[in-house]
């Protein structure tokens, strides 16, 4: 009888997945992480935040949300079970990156990085629950998505490449600049948690304590960071152009510009209106979306070039007329 295995590698043993599927498994993570701020978000706009009154359980004496809980239950209880669904992308992601072949360790961690910090930001949304929504522990379970999605995206660019020493495709101080892009763009989401947590929608119709300040200032000060990043991504996308970087690069310049553009429309718009559930929730959106843009940017400036699998050695063949 041979050694025991565990069942990862178990399955990596009789599957290997194709490039396109390995992309596509860490693809979905990214998706589902996309969702889960999204639809988090969602149950704090619809004033649904304590819609389950206690965690693990839905109520004291209920696993799942009960007729009583009405709607605010349902779409509170309705996300916790989305992290059941994140939680399979993301196991699709690390099965995937264990049966490649040739093993690639450096992938394997990063799925399991995403497994620990999904667990991880459960309990803070559940100590977020047990707080009766405190807007500080709003804003780390709203960063703690972030930093998921950060791994995600990361895993989805590396299983596009090799294992390799990474080579840069453009001179350093352009990648100086992409780093003080990726820096500002935390800074701004960042504040982002101060203008909500200070602002209208505390994520439920009780009296839910705020941050410490006035939400317009918040707002101004996340305005001056989004001018600042827009300030750093236009230099970017003139010296990516300056320097000939590869036509992919200079791509994902443009892609981010694209969507900081919009961001800050519904941003401004958001603003003069009131601030309505529909645009708050278009503008989550839209900071996962540049959140990703401003990842895929830093990440073009470097590759790590595929290296091909060994053919093994044919025996030489022989001659037809020996």
């Amino acid at each position: 009888m041979g050694p025991v295995q565990t069942p990862l590698a178990f399955i990596a043993q009789r599957w290997t997945p194709s490039p396109r599927t390995l992309r596509r498994a860490a693809l979905s993570a990214v998706v589902m992480s996309v969702i889960i701020i999204v639809t988090g978000g969602a149950v704090r706009l619809t004033g649904s935040g304590l819609g389950c009154d206690t965690w693990p359980k839905c109520t004291d004496d209920s696993l799942i949300v009960t007729a009583e809980q009405g709607f605010h239950g349902f779409v509170e209880f309705g996300n916790r079970m989305l992290t059941y669904v994140l939680s399979a992308a993301v196991g699709w992601a690390i099965i995937a990156a264990r049966s490649a072949k040739p093993r690639r360790r450096p992938l394997t961690r990063l799925g399991w990085a995403q497994f620990w910090i999904v667990m991880s930001n459960a309990v803070i949304g559940g100590i977020t629950v047990w707080m009766g929504l405190n807007p500080w522990t709003v804003a780390g379970h709203f960063l703690a998505a972030n930093s998921l999605l950060t791994v995600a995206v990361i895993t989805w660019h590396r299983a596009g490449e090799g294992d390799t020493t990474p080579k840069p495709r453009v001179p350093r101080p352009v990648r100086k600049l992409s780093w003080a892009i990726v820096a500002v763009s935390a800074v701004l989401i960042a504040l982002g948690t101060t203008v909500t947590g200070a602002g209208k929608h505390a994520g439920d119709s009780s009296d839910v304590p705020r941050m410490p300040w006035d939400w317009t200032n918040a707002a101004h000060v996340h305005a001056i960071g989004a001018w600042a990043l827009c300030a750093l991504a236009v230099a970017m996308w003139l010296v990516l152009r300056v320097v000939d970087a590869p036509d992919d690069t200079r791509a994902r310049a443009r892609d981010l510009l694209v969507v900081l553009l919009g961001q800050g429309a519904v941003g401004y718009v958001q603003y003069f209106t009131g601030v309505p559930e529909v645009l708050v929730a278009l503008h989550m959106l839209g900071s996962s979306l540049m959140w990703i843009a401003v990842l895929r940017l830093a990440l073009s400036l470097r590759e790590r070039p595929v290296t091909p699998a060994e053919i093994p050695a044919q025996a030489d063949a022989v001659p037809a007329n020996a």
